[in-house]
């Protein structure tokens, strides 16, 4: 074949500029977000049924809904809480199953027994993803507007004006006060005139309207006749007819006072310390966050222009400050570990065309990398950079063998003009580069079978792991060579052959102790089998998010009014901590899609970017100081991103204990006692049993004998007794583009008490009043207790934290204690979910991909090398490496979880790389010489240079992720440990080890 570098090199060095050119344009276009866009299977139903009873709600609402989802395809599991008046259904299917499809199907499912629930049930579907959470917040503040007037002015000025920002899905509006108009009866007057609050509700149901009565034609003319009764305001609400004598007219106003007023809701939001209303901003599924969040901020800034005298939006929450950050850490480790790399070898090279052509080779990689994965759909966010940066050392690697190799060509052969040059050292290295790059590409190939969450996320960052490899071979084999002549002289100077392989003599020092060796190969193995007990297991890396989520809870039955005063001792709590910045709290209410109570609620606080103390240490340091002040007050701490990942999972909490039975209050029991044991193991925090009280409750029982003698009905009841407690909306009145309600209502509603409803009186038909003590028995009914359900089982779930320990020594001292302590009766049993439970399902698949990737490795070196026992030897020598990575983990207090894990993967391709390499420099030597020493002795001396180079290269490359520096980067730490661990290792086994088994395998062949 003609020289193919030298005849196309121009058309070669013309696509190799365009994809430098492409490269940039797609990097200015590439969507920015913190994880890749993936499909969480899990879709939530919650049904509404006003205040129905707990084992009511189980009988008539929750275990049809359940009997229903059960049915729908690719279903995995279904798990349910019920609690007073509601419940909350989620079902999680197959991961790849269409989320789309499982939604419709529930619906579908729930329509076709939708006759069969309760007639005022309301249920809600809603399939979980990370855009049902604001990614901005910001807090409405005013001194000079009322709460009413702040909500509206966020309701109808700026929900709309954000709105129009594109990739916008949603305006979230929390706080503030609802507007309503109160019609506060005086039941004297009533009395006075014979009428009862029922009459009173239907006059003004029957009024404020406007129908239809049909078309009338006239002179050739169709006009539409419509009665118009509409009130569109105040006035003519006070002046609404209730009765009509004949003597007089007995208006609305006559008989009650209305007016203006704040809707009863049992919420509380605040800011900073102050009441606001406040702006969640939630974006489209495929939006890029770093734009939206851009626009946003202009559009907040022209917004403070518009605002009322007094109104400031302060903003509490910035996900993309956080995305930013991470992304741009990330990105500085891949071109700070691009620089070292290439500095090493300038180093080690000593020729500035060698330099020069790895600093171009390198980039034109990446921008090819980055065009495939703009042409996949993928995303630059920090498991694509991750993945680049922890291919560096590979991309390198590639480069500097083949660069090498072109210069040792040269100094061997010093007559031969460059083209030539190039064309030998490539089509001597073009079967080893193919061998070594299908041996580090194969290696991540299995993680396609990896399931979960994690199975999610390491899918994308080895299929980057994977384009990058193809792309760095591509570029090495076809554009490498055409840079290398671009920046060579046309003609060589012509220099004597130089003596290029130094024999490096203590080879044959362990070729003649091969013992020394398998001594070796032991000592690794038996490390292996001491360390990894007992290192440290987690399941997936943690982060330093910078932003606490803090959900609390106050005992049960605690009014709104003493849970707001607890949370106001909370925040003075927090605002004396040095390193917050902000934050934003919710009473009665949650971010996300939950079931809430009043005597529960969230904080969000974020952290300042220059702080001393890392997230985890601020919130160990709150929690002491909360459970001090206030032990009565339950505290859940997380972080924001990774609260959001255990929310749309299986579990909110690393570690969760499942009891099963059938008797509510023996789990309680036994719940009770595993929460105890747990909280008794070190390194655990926030431990809570699972059990959840609802408050307790007023029960009013009719006698229905006696009001049916005073013409009345239990449903007469009811609604009087309501209309006193918290109004009935009788009523709607069309106010400035939105309906406002009309509530009629008695005095001073919130200020009743349990001896208030035992005097009530209560309006007979003719207007008069009877106390309810005649119709009614008034007791007080403690809380009952939430039931909790997986798989149509009733369920205890006691959850905790981890406190400054891994997962998985803690998991093994809760397991020992509660198999010691716990004792557990006949038809019941304990479960082990949450981290716990996904790490160790990942950890049995990435057990079984790690064997696989060995065997594709030895497959792919047996058709390179032809010899089974050499690809064996291969295979075991890499089996041997991940000693190196177990030693760096323990070494560093750094525990084994997904991330790590992949690490020891990439470690066993690697090796199989580099001694491919060896390989083929000893087989050419012992196909000339015939003699094995010599051949071995000549092949590690000559790859000595570049081993060592790539090695070092590597290590460097990785230094940056390996230290953690900046924000995120400690998702990726892990994994460059584990690497640069293997690293380390590889080279005394590829040194020193490998040729002694080749020896051993030769000679053996050829005597």
């Amino acid at each position: 074949m003609k020289n193919f570098f030298a005849t196309y090199r121009r058309p070669l060095a013309l696509i190799l500029a365009f994809i430098l050119m492409g490269g940039l344009l797609v990097y200015t276009r590439m969507q920015t977000s913190l994880f890749p866009e993936i499909t969480f299977p899990k879709i939530k139903v919650i049904a509404d049924n006003g205040l129905q009873p707990v084992d009511k709600m189980m009988v008539t609402v929750t275990k049809p809904l359940e009997l229903a989802i059960k049915k729908i395809q690719n279903l995995q599991m279904i798990r349910s809480t019920t609690s007073r008046g509601s419940c909350e259904i989620s079902a999680f299917l197959n991961w790849g199953a269409n989320i789309d499809l499982g939604m419709q199907q529930i619906n579908e499912r729930i329509a076709e027994i939708r006759s069969s629930l309760p007639p005022d049930v309301q249920i809600t579907v809603e399939k979980m993803n990370p855009s049902i959470l604001p990614v901005m917040g910001y807090a409405l503040e005013s001194n000079t507007l009322t709460p009413i007037e702040l909500k509206l002015l966020a309701l109808y000025t700026i929900r709309p004006y954000l709105a129009q920002v594109p990739g916008v899905s949603q305006i979230q509006i929390m706080g503030g006060r609802t507007k309503e108009y109160w019609v506060t009866l005086h039941p004297e007057r009533m009395t006075a005139l014979h009428l009862t609050p029922a009459a009173v509700a239907q006059t003004i149901s029957k009024t404020n309207f406007v129908l239809a009565n049909g078309y009338v034609a006239d002179y050739h003319r169709l006009y539409l006749s419509v009665t118009n009764d509409n009130l569109v305001n105040l006035t003519q609400l006070q002046h609404i007819v209730i009765a009509n004598s004949g003597k007089r007219v007995v208006y609305l106003q006559d008989i009650a006072d209305v007016s203006v007023h704040e809707a009863i809701e049992y919420t509380r939001i605040n800011a900073n310390g102050h009441s606001a209303v406040l702006i969640g901003v939630i974006k489209q599924p495929n939006a890029n966050l770093i734009d939206v969040s851009n626009q946003v901020e202009a559009r907040v800034k022209s917004l403070q222009q518009l605002l009322p005298p007094g109104v400031k939006m302060v903003p509490y929450y910035i996900q993309a400050d956080f995305v930013h950050d991470a992304i741009h850490s990330v990105t500085d480790a891949l071109w700070i570990g691009i620089l070292l790399a290439i500095i090493v070898a300038i180093l080690f090279l000593r020729s500035g065309k060698a330099s020069a052509t790895l600093l171009v080779t390198v980039p034109i990689t990446l921008a090819l990398t980055l065009m495939v994965l703009y042409a996949v759909g993928y995303t630059f966010n920090i498991m694509t950079l991750g993945a680049m940066a922890a291919a560096i050392g590979l991309i390198i690697d590639d480069a500097i063998v083949v660069t090498e190799q072109i210069h040792r060509t040269g100094e061997e052969h010093p007559d031969v003009d460059y083209p030539t040059l190039v064309k030998k050292a490539i089509q001597y290295l073009f079967p080893a580069m193919v061998a070594s790059s299908l041996s580090t590409i194969v290696i991540f190939i299995p993680f396609g079978f990896m399931s979960g969450v994690a199975g999610a996320y390491f899918q994308v960052l080895a299929n980057t792991m994977i384009i990058t490899l193809v792309c760095s071979f591509l570029v090495t084999w076809m554009g490498l060579p055409v840079i290398y002549l671009l920046f060579s002289r046309k003609k060589r100077k012509q220099v004597p052959a130089q003596k290029v392989v130094k024999t490096q003599r203590w080879v044959q020092f362990f070729l003649k102790h091969v013992w020394v060796s398998v001594g070796f190969c032991l000592l690794l193995a038996a490390l292996i089998f001491w360390v990894l007990p007992r290192l440290g297991t987690g399941f997936l890396p943690d982060m330093d998010e910078g932003s606490i989520v803090l959900d609390y809870t106050s005992p049960p039955g605690t009014s709104l009014d003493e849970t707001d005063r607890m949370c106001r001792q909370v925040e003075k709590i927090i605002m004396s901590t040095p390193e917050v910045e902000s934050y934003s709290r919710r009473t009665g209410t949650q971010m996300g899609f939950f079931i809430t109570e009043p005597n529960t609620g969230d904080y969000l606080i974020s952290l300042k970017k220059n702080r001393k103390r890392t997230t985890e240490q601020v919130i160990d340091d709150i929690r002491k100081r909360i459970e001090a002040s206030l032990p009565a007050l339950r505290v859940d701490f997380g972080q924001v991103i990774t609260d959001m990942l255990g929310d749309l999972t299986e579990s909110t909490q690393p570690i969760e204990i499942k009891v099963f039975g059938n008797d509510p209050a023996v789990l309680h029991q036994i719940a009770d006692s595993v929460a105890y044991w747990t909280s008794t193991v070190p390194g655990t925090a926030d431990v809570f049993d699972g059990i959840v009280i609802a408050g307790p409750s007023v029960d009013v029982r009719p006698r229905a004998d006696v009001l049916a003698q005073y013409g009345l009905t239990p449903a007469d009841l009811q609604f009087q007794l309501q209309t006193q407690m918290q109004g009935t909306v009788v009523g709607q009145v069309l106010d400035q583009e939105q309906m406002t309600d009309v509530r009629m209502i008695y005095p001073h509603p919130m200020q009743r008490s349990v001896a208030d409803i035992r005097h009530t009186e209560i309006f007979l038909p003719d207007g008069t009043l009877k106390p309810i003590s005649s119709f009614a028995s008034v007791s007080l009914q403690p809380g009952s207790a939430e039931i909790q359900r997986e798989n149509l089982q009733t369920v205890d779930i006691v959850t905790a934290r981890l406190n400054q320990r891994d997962l998985g020594s803690v998991m093994r001292d809760i397991q020992a204690r509660i198999s010691q302590h716990v004792v557990l009766p006949q038809g019941y049993h304990i479960e082990y979910g949450g981290s716990y439970a996904q790490q160790q399902r990942s950890f049995h698949e990435l057990l079984l991909i790690l064997i696989t990737a060995g065997l594709l490795v030895c497959c792919v070196t047996a058709f390179m090398t032809r010899n089974l026992w050499v690809s064996l030897s291969i295979l075991l020598i890499a089996a041997l490496g991940t000693a190196g990575c177990i030693l760096a983990l323990w070494i560093t207090g750094t525990p084994l979880n997904v991330g790590s894990y992949t690490g020891i993967i990439m470690i066993v391709g690697i090796i199989g790389e580099n001694a491919i390499f060896t390989f083929q420099q000893f087989h050419q030597r012992f196909t000339e010489t015939h003699d094995v020493d010599e051949a071995l002795v000549y092949a590690i001396s000559t790859r000595l240079r570049p081993k060592l180079m790539t090695a070092l290269g590597a290590i460097i490359a990785l230094m940056p992720l390996a230290l953690g520096i900046g924000v995120g980067a400690q998702l990726h730490q892990p994994l460059a440990i584990a690497v640069i661990g293997g690293f380390i290792m590889a080279l005394p086994l590829l040194l020193m080890v490998l040729p002694s088994w080749l020896k051993l395998i030769y000679h053996r062949q050829t005597a």
